[in-house]
């Protein structure tokens, strides 16, 4: 069972431990530099939980959470900041299933149609993860990375 949890400190050092191979380490920044970019820039509504499987933490995820129309200066208002999935859990589902968690909360946000995410190009970058997941290609370039997003059903009434 993969749920979302939040980070504190009876938890941090075992998520901050957390980590990709080497060659990912070109595409995803690790937790500990997450959690101080996100402390750094309150103003992109950083959101972000530890991903277990049971009772074991397995990943790290963060978004941008309804960032402000005038903060043009971050992609948003709903962006995809990291989705880290340890190396020793990689290929098991867990990245899909922590997306369908921040999918489920992303349903309960104000005016939440789509969810943005940019990448770094190149052999072995997580573009195929994310479009085998439903997103797709904006053709947008934010910050020197190509832009893609992933359309959200609209909740029912």
């Amino acid at each position: 069972m993969v749920s979302l949890r939040e980070i504190t400190d009876a938890n941090r050092s075992e998520i901050e431990a957390l980590s990709v191979t080497r060659q990912q380490e070109q595409f995803v920044a690790g937790v500990s530099e997450s959690l101080i970019e996100a402390a750094e820039t309150p103003d992109a509504k950083p959101w972000y939980r530890a991903i277990y499987v049971g009772e074991t933490p397995v990943g790290f995820v963060m978004i941008s959470d309804n960032i402000a129309p005038e903060h043009p200066e971050y992609l948003g208002p709903y962006f995809l900041w990291r989705l880290l999935i340890d190396v020793r859990w990689q290929r098991r589902g867990y990245g899909r299933a922590a997306l369908d968690l921040v999918v489920e909360y992303l349903a309960t946000r104000p005016g939440c149609d789509r969810l943005f995410a940019s990448f770094i190009p190149g052999d072995g970058s997580p573009l195929g993860f994310y479009l085998q997941y439903g997103f797709v290609p904006t053709g947008a370039v934010f910050d020197g990375e190509p832009v893609i997003e992933l359309l959200l059903p609209r909740p029912s009434r």
